[in-house]
Protein backbone atom coordinates (compact mmCIF):
# COMPACT_ATOMS: atom_id res chain seq x y z
CA UNK A 1 0.00 0.00 0.00
CA UNK A 2 1.05 3.54 -0.78
CA UNK A 3 2.28 5.79 1.82
CA UNK A 4 -0.64 7.40 3.97
CA UNK A 5 -3.14 4.71 2.82
CA UNK A 6 -5.75 4.28 0.67
CA UNK A 7 -6.85 7.85 -0.97
CA UNK A 8 -10.09 6.06 -2.60
CA UNK A 9 -13.60 7.75 -2.78
CA UNK A 10 -14.65 9.19 0.55
CA UNK A 11 -17.18 7.82 2.65
CA UNK A 12 -17.24 4.30 1.30
CA UNK A 13 -17.72 5.86 -2.65
CA UNK A 14 -20.16 8.27 -1.97
CA UNK A 15 -19.96 11.44 -3.50
CA UNK A 16 -19.01 14.86 -1.71
CA UNK A 17 -21.15 16.49 -4.12
CA UNK A 18 -24.05 14.40 -3.96
CA UNK A 19 -24.22 14.41 -0.45
CA UNK A 20 -24.16 18.27 -0.44
CA UNK A 21 -26.87 18.20 -3.34
CA UNK A 22 -29.08 15.84 -1.09
CA UNK A 23 -28.96 18.42 1.93
CA UNK A 24 -29.65 21.39 -0.32
CA UNK A 25 -32.49 19.70 -1.37
CA UNK A 26 -33.63 18.22 1.87
CA UNK A 27 -33.44 22.44 2.91
CA UNK A 28 -35.70 22.99 -0.16
CA UNK A 29 -38.14 20.42 0.55
CA UNK A 30 -38.87 21.09 3.77
CA UNK A 31 -38.97 25.30 3.20
CA UNK A 32 -41.09 24.26 0.01
CA UNK A 33 -43.79 22.12 2.45
CA UNK A 34 -44.03 24.82 4.89
CA UNK A 35 -45.04 27.57 2.00
CA UNK A 36 -47.17 24.42 0.33
CA UNK A 37 -49.01 24.12 3.77
CA UNK A 38 -50.09 27.71 4.18
CA UNK A 39 -51.22 28.39 0.36
CA UNK A 40 -54.45 28.35 -0.25
CA UNK A 41 -56.36 26.71 -3.67
CA UNK A 42 -59.65 27.81 -4.58
CA UNK A 43 -61.81 26.34 -8.02
CA UNK A 44 -65.30 27.38 -8.76
CA UNK A 45 -67.84 25.18 -10.33
CA UNK A 46 -71.23 25.78 -11.95
CA UNK A 47 -70.84 28.72 -13.43
CA UNK A 48 -69.96 30.48 -10.10
CA UNK A 49 -72.56 28.38 -8.26
CA UNK A 50 -70.55 26.48 -6.07
CA UNK A 51 -66.59 27.45 -5.17
CA UNK A 52 -64.40 25.30 -2.51
CA UNK A 53 -60.93 26.88 -0.68
CA UNK A 54 -58.51 24.17 0.36
CA UNK A 55 -54.79 24.54 1.98
CA UNK A 56 -51.51 22.68 0.39
CA UNK A 57 -52.20 20.53 3.38
CA UNK A 58 -55.62 18.89 1.65
CA UNK A 59 -57.75 20.61 4.48
CA UNK A 60 -60.96 22.11 2.91
CA UNK A 61 -60.79 25.71 4.15
CA UNK A 62 -64.42 27.09 2.81
CA UNK A 63 -67.45 25.91 0.96
CA UNK A 64 -69.25 29.20 -1.01
CA UNK A 65 -72.63 28.37 -2.28
CA UNK A 66 -74.51 30.82 -4.36
CA UNK A 67 -77.90 30.56 -2.84
CA UNK A 68 -79.31 30.34 -6.53
CA UNK A 69 -77.74 26.80 -6.23
CA UNK A 70 -79.89 25.73 -3.89
CA UNK A 71 -83.01 24.07 -5.17
CA UNK A 72 -85.06 22.07 -3.24
CA UNK A 73 -86.11 19.73 -6.20
CA UNK A 74 -82.76 19.28 -7.23
CA UNK A 75 -79.83 18.72 -4.22
CA UNK A 76 -78.10 15.99 -5.96
CA UNK A 77 -76.90 18.67 -8.52
CA UNK A 78 -75.42 20.66 -5.61
CA UNK A 79 -74.15 18.09 -3.85
CA UNK A 80 -71.78 17.34 -7.08
CA UNK A 81 -70.79 20.74 -7.86
CA UNK A 82 -69.60 20.53 -4.23
CA UNK A 83 -67.84 17.37 -4.40
CA UNK A 84 -66.43 19.01 -8.10
CA UNK A 85 -65.37 21.79 -6.94
CA UNK A 86 -63.53 20.79 -3.61
CA UNK A 87 -61.84 17.80 -6.24
CA UNK A 88 -60.69 20.48 -8.17
CA UNK A 89 -59.25 22.71 -5.71
CA UNK A 90 -57.36 19.82 -3.79
CA UNK A 91 -56.39 18.92 -7.82
CA UNK A 92 -54.63 22.53 -8.05
CA UNK A 93 -52.80 22.02 -4.86
CA UNK A 94 -51.18 18.26 -5.93
CA UNK A 95 -50.18 20.02 -9.07
CA UNK A 96 -47.92 22.71 -7.90
CA UNK A 97 -46.76 20.33 -5.37
CA UNK A 98 -45.61 18.16 -8.29
CA UNK A 99 -44.59 21.16 -10.28
CA UNK A 100 -42.10 22.65 -7.50
CA UNK A 101 -40.63 18.74 -6.97
CA UNK A 102 -40.10 18.47 -10.16
CA UNK A 103 -38.41 22.19 -10.59
CA UNK A 104 -36.63 21.48 -7.09
CA UNK A 105 -34.98 17.88 -8.39
CA UNK A 106 -34.50 18.55 -12.11
CA UNK A 107 -31.39 20.92 -11.52
CA UNK A 108 -29.82 18.09 -9.30
CA UNK A 109 -27.65 15.41 -10.77
CA UNK A 110 -28.31 12.63 -8.67
CA UNK A 111 -26.73 10.02 -10.42
CA UNK A 112 -29.02 7.04 -10.15
CA UNK A 113 -31.03 8.27 -7.57
CA UNK A 114 -32.80 11.23 -9.48
CA UNK A 115 -35.25 8.99 -11.39
CA UNK A 116 -36.85 7.93 -7.70
CA UNK A 117 -38.23 11.85 -7.35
Amino acid sequence: MAKGGYRGAPMGGVNMNMIKQAQKMQQEMQRMQEELETKEYEATVGGGMVTAKVNGQHTVLAVEINPEAVDPDDVEMLQDMVVAAVNEAMRKAEAEMNSNMSKLTSGLNLGGLGGLF
